[in-house]
């Protein structure tokens, strides 16, 4: 049985239309980088919950989420019209294994994401705990349109904070931008584009790849490294080459 505790809004941060950031404070128990809790409102007369990363380090305070409003959604519009001051219901243990604890030592951890699904990376990146393990650090973040990319800056400033030992990586889909990749992820693996932008091969010898996000994308790049890469998925009795979390 879920263990639910009152939250207060502190912000909310508006990107464009759809995407938005949620600030909580609330006294949840310590989470490891890359997990996720559950977000609920009372709405008529019952709880309505959804599952959502921790975007922030374990250890801040300031308990942060990255979301999209679906239109006709029952909770995600109401979490958007949220004020400070408001109260919000978290569950307060944190769950999921898509955490670095899970992934195997390797040259490179490539760090997939499409839209808001790059939560789980910004949490473990701000942690920056357990990542000497790693030579090198891709995070790609894949979204429709240019002004999707509302934690570039922050990508930015972790790009610096790395010194050379993290690369960032940006997609866009829908429209064309200088410095992004156009297309879908699965399609710049294939085409090697990706490697080539990056200046790193994704190899079963030298490369770990966390998926996260969109299902479809998660879906078809497992697939493709799976037939071109022959990667195969990390289990703890097998260990492999990709770990992944779908987003809904």
């Amino acid at each position: 049985m879920a263990d639910w505790v009152s939250g207060k809004v502190t912000k909310v941060e508006y990107w464009t239309d759809a995407l938005f950031s949620l600030y909580v404070r609330a006294p949840v128990h310590p989470f490891t980088a890359g997990q996720f809790t559950k977000l609920g409102l009372e709405i008529d007369g019952e709880r309505v919950q959804r599952a959502y990363s921790y975007v922030n380090a374990p250890g801040n305070p300031d308990l942060e989420f990255y979301l999209v409003t679906v239109p006709e959604g029952k909770l995600s519009p109401r979490l958007a019209a949220l004020k400070p001051g408001d109260e919000v219901q978290v569950v307060s243990e944190a769950a999921g294994f898509f955490v670095l604890e899970e992934v195997p030592d390797c040259d490179t951890l490539w760090m997939l994401a499409t839209g808001t699904a790059l939560g789980p990376y910004l949490s473990i990146l701000q942690e920056g705990k357990d990542l000497e393990r790693f030579n090198h650090l891709v995070l790609v973040h894949a979204v429709r349109y240019a002004a999707d990319l509302s934690y570039l800056p922050l990508m930015r400033e972790l790009e610096q904070r790395y010194a050379g030992k993290l690369r960032i990586q940006t997609v866009v889909s829908r429209e064309t931008v200088a410095g992004s990749l156009t297309g879908r992820v699965p399609f710049l693996i294939e085409t090697g584009a990706l490697e080539e932008a990056v200046g790193l091969p994704m190899t079963r010898d030298t490369s770990h790849v966390m998926l996260c996000g969109n299902p479809q994308m998660v879906r078809d790049t497992q697939q493709l490294l799976k037939e071109t890469r022959q990667m195969t998925k990390h289990l703890r009795r097998r260990p492999g080459h990709m770990t992944a979390e779908h987003y809904w």
